[in-house]
């Protein structure tokens, strides 16, 4: 069976980046850095199979003047390696790529099974009913899309399948066995085969760091529920964590990755996992720069912990303060307060780890919002700060909140960079105001 899986383009709405000051421009995100893992998690599900992977994000990066439209780009592919199956996975901004993707496919060959996956798959299944998706697989679908590839193969029907959806001409059923609860941390951990993406491996670096950096979890979900969050809508409220052992065995895989960001929503989340992950770390000589997110209390409760990883190889953290005042953070359902922030900003740089610390704008900020803000993260200045837009995405508590009040239902806007719903200010005013803010941090890099 040939299977081609496709990572989907970035969304290239970022309104923060086009009103911000030119000396500002450098510093917003422009792109996310690192390879697909679940993509690759799902090619390691089927790694029997002729299976070939295509970051669309790589490539872009890699030859931003001369690769050719996403369509035609996708047609290439098709006409390269003649596949029985197409899949991709999207999140809601990159959502009508993911479609544009399949009808591309479809428009190449009817005959050709399309199937889709991924965060936007799982908390708004109901999107997909364009007639270029066939199969719906909502969560950790690796196992689940393996059975797919089985079943086409041996020409059983899809309805057999627990856990998929299958869209009839519009309309979405659900198969009928009951749902197999994988846990794709442990028994059903896939390790993803990062060969795949060699032809890109230059382009997943960050900043102005001449190596390239890979994604690795240590757990999935999250066990905080923030509301506008989707990380742990995504696992309904689950924390799924590896065993150290196997965290081991895969750093020891990605020698050429001298950079690993733990892509965990919160690394520490059990300190005693990560303090002996640390030690076999030390133990097996592993030499590598760590990025983590920690959150504020964590820091402030484990200070102690925060130095053994600095003296590690913890280089780079990433703390959602989200805001500077209490009301916001209770609002957000955030469980650690604005009183701690500048406590955890003195552990980290005291350990010379460079901090990025990221705050979320909502949508009702006047001046004197503004103002306030720019005051209190002068005063609490970090290596590198990061100010997105207060968005509700689809499938989170925040956007069942204010859904009423969005006046943009452009999804490929729903990436923090752009507001959806209707501002204090004027909207220009708004988005002068946030990209403003970029400037205030303590150094100059860009991570």
């Amino acid at each position: 069976m040939k299977i081609l899986l496709i990572n989907t383009p970035r969304s290239p709405h970022n309104m923060i980046l086009e009103s911000a000051p030119a000396e500002a421009k450098k510093y917003i995100h422009k792109k996310l850095i690192g390879p697909p893992l679940g993509l690759l998690t799902v090619a390691e599900a089927v790694k029997d199979h002729d299976v070939f992977v295509f970051d669309t994000k790589g490539e872009y990066d890699l030859h931003p003047e001369t690769t050719p439209p996403l369509k035609e780009l996708v047609l290439k592919l098709l006409n390269e390696h003649k596949p029985d199956v197409v899949g991709t996975t999207t999140i809601a901004s990159e959502f009508y790529y993911a479609i544009e993707i399949l009808q591309a496919v479809k428009e190449y060959n009817p005959e050709i099974l399309t199937v889709v996956g991924g965060l936007h798959a799982t908390l708004s299944t109901n999107d997909f009913t364009d007639p270029s998706v066939n199969l719906i697989l909502p969560g950790q679908s690796a196992h689940t899309f393996k059975q797919v590839i089985t079943a086409k193969e041996k020409n059983i029907p899809f309805e057999n399948i627990p856990g998929i959806i299958i869209n009839k001409n519009g309309v979405l059923i659900k198969s009928k066995n009951k749902i197999i609860d994988y846990n794709s941390a442990k028994e059903d951990f896939l390790f993803p085969n990062r060969k795949h993406l060699e032809r890109w491996k230059e382009t997943y670096k960050v900043g102005n760091n001449p190596y390239p950096s890979t994604y690795l979890f240590t757990s999935l979900g999250c066990p905080y529920k923030c509301t506008f969050c989707a990380i742990w809508c995504q696992y309904d409220g689950k924390y799924l964590k590896r065993d150290i052992e196997s965290i081991i065995s895969e750093l020891k895989q990605i020698d050429d990755y001298p950079i690993v960001r733990f892509a965990d929503a919160n690394t520490i989340v059990d300190p005693k996992i990560i303090d002996r992950l640390f030690d076999r770390i030390n133990q097996e000589g592993i030499k590598k720069t760590f990025v983590m997110d920690i959150r504020t209390d964590t820091a402030v409760k484990y200070p102690k912990l925060i130095e053994k990883l600095a003296k590690g190889g913890l280089k780079v953290v990433i703390c959602g303060f989200e805001s500077f005042r209490e009301e916001e953070l209770k609002k957000y359902n955030k469980s650690s307060g604005a009183k701690l922030i500048h406590e955890a900003i003195d552990i980290f740089h005291q350990n010379d780890i460079m901090l990025r610390g990221n705050y979320v704008i909502p949508n009702n900020y006047d001046e004197s919002d503004f103002n306030a803000l720019s005051d209190y993260t002068n005063s609490h200045k970090v290596t590198y700060a990061g100010y997105t837009i207060l968005t509700p995405m689809p499938g989170t508590p925040y956007y069942e909140e204010v859904k009423d009040q969005i006046i943009d239902f452009d999804l490929s806007k729903y990436n923090f960079f752009n507001s959806v719903l209707k501002t204090k200010l004027p909207l220009e005013k708004f988005y002068e105001n946030v990209g403003k803010l970029w400037l205030i941090k303590k150094g100059t890099d860009v991570i």
